[in-house]
């Protein structure tokens, strides 16, 4: 049942993906058409989400020196944590250049997004793996402060709550 739910959801977000995709290939093909100022909004939108990118990976990167702080790690927990870091830092997935996908016939951009989603989900179950890993090495009470810096829900992430540090280990009962 549960493994349903995150199947349905998983394939909502690539029917959301594939809309986002269309829209994208339709802007791209107007900026296109647009002339050289709408092709430098575009070049303007590729250094916006390498500085998106940028910024995400210093927020992991406090986030988890908050975590390792907050846990009180022995020594001997050490490894399973640098372990677990590693994981965690694999090279996350590159998104499609925009160019490449507006060249290809709906049905091909669909079967893009399929793949990407696939490879998302590979990256998910090794996330999951080392985070159990890492989560049976941790006394109860380390347990329970993990938990606790992951909330049930997401919320507070879209609001930005959560990346200022309040409402830390509130659940606000909403779904990721």
């Amino acid at each position: 049942m549960k493994m349903e739910k995150n199947m349905i959801r998983i394939l909502t977000a690539g029917a959301v993906a594939m809309s986002v995709a269309a829209c994208a290939g339709a802007q791209s093909q107007q900026s296109q058409m647009g002339g050289p100022g709408m092709r430098m909004q575009h070049h303007m939108g590729e250094e916006h989400e390498q500085h998106h990118a940028e910024h995400m990976r210093e927020m992991m990167t406090r986030r988890l020196q908050q975590l390792h702080d907050k846990l009180q790690l022995n020594a001997s927990q050490e490894t399973a944590w640098n372990n677990y870091v590693a994981r965690l830092r694999q090279v996350p997935a590159q998104r499609p250049d925009r160019a490449d996908m507006a060249k290809l016939s709906v049905p091909d951009r669909m079967e893009r997004h399929l793949a990407m989603m696939r490879e998302a989900e590979k990256r998910m179950t090794d996330h999951l793996a080392a985070t159990r890993e890492f989560y049976a090495v941790l006394s109860p009470e380390q347990q329970k402060i993990f938990n606790e810096q992951f909330p049930a829900g997401r919320g507070n992430m879209r609001s930005g709550r959560m990346q200022r540090g309040e409402d830390a280990g509130k659940d606000t009962g909403s779904r990721p």
